[in-house]
């Protein structure tokens, strides 16, 4: 746990659920760890607990993982995103009064926050927000040269209908009544969506907030974000306004349906 003064009564719970990203796992940490420092060198009073669900992991990632203090190990045998991301949160939650401000944010082991992810996500806290539903930017470096120049690109804006959960965040008390994430081995971002506006919570879809996230084809969860990104090569245009980065943001053509 990182913890600092108590000028902020916040307390910011990270969950990351892996299996077998001994790849990756390093650049998420060092983007957690620097998204970190910058929400403590802003706001010093807030504690931060992160912790990564090693679930069925069999390669290095718990290795490299280990050698950061500040991680939390949470080791798991379900084989199901839901039911992982779950467990992470009780693990982090556990023993911590239901009267604490806390802010849950989750993203995913092959995905890497901004520095300023935390700083942005508690200012829209502050002003009443229960869920921020964030964006994407996949890696294109990950692509297949062949399919590289065929995927569009752009940004998107506030209040887009996308919901990825390597860039899904809210507070505790409103997660804990609908339910939490459902075990659904897919969709399990989704469905925790729908329940919170189902129960009328202020749910914020941010096109400005952008997690960075891998590009693989053969992902982890069955029709999760990497059969997405197959279904969508086909059908999807190259935007005029490309940013300088090769780490762009999916946008679809608009005959998708």
């Amino acid at each position: 746990m990182v913890t600092t003064s108590s000028r902020d009564d916040w307390q910011v719970v990270v969950v990351v659920p892996a299996r077998d990203e001994e790849q990756l796992i390093d650049r998420c940490l060092n983007a957690l760890g620097d998204a970190i420092s910058r929400l403590t060198s802003v706001r010093p009073g807030v504690d931060v607990d992160v912790v990564l669900v090693l679930d069925r992991c069999i390669d290095g990632t718990e290795s490299k993982a280990s050698t950061r203090r500040w991680v939390r190990l949470c080791r798991a045998d379900v084989g199901n995103v839901g039911r992982a991301r779950a467990l992470g949160i009780e693990a982090a939650t556990a023993g911590l009064p239901p009267s604490r401000r806390t802010w849950i944010a989750c993203t995913d082991a092959d995905s890497a926050v901004p520095r300023d992810w935390l700083v942005d996500l508690l200012d829209l806290a502050d002003t009443g927000i229960d869920m921020v539903v964030g964006n994407v930017r996949v890696d294109l470096d990950e692509l297949p040269p062949t399919v590289r120049q065929s995927v569009g690109v752009g940004l998107m804006p506030d209040g887009h209908d996308r919901i990825y959960g390597a860039n899904l965040s809210f507070r505790r008390d409103a997660y804990d009544p609908v339910g939490g994430f459902r075990p659904l081995s897919v969709h399990e971002d989704v469905t925790l969506v729908r329940a919170f506006r189902a129960a009328g919570h202020r749910v914020h879809a941010s096109g400005s907030l952008t997690v960075l996230t891998s590009a693989r084809l053969d992902g982890r969860a069955p029709a999760g974000f990497a059969g997405y990104l197959r279904d969508l090569l086909p059908t999807v245009r190259l935007s005029p306004h490309i940013p300088t980065t090769s780490a762009l943001a999916l946008h679809p053509s608009p005959d998708r349906g």
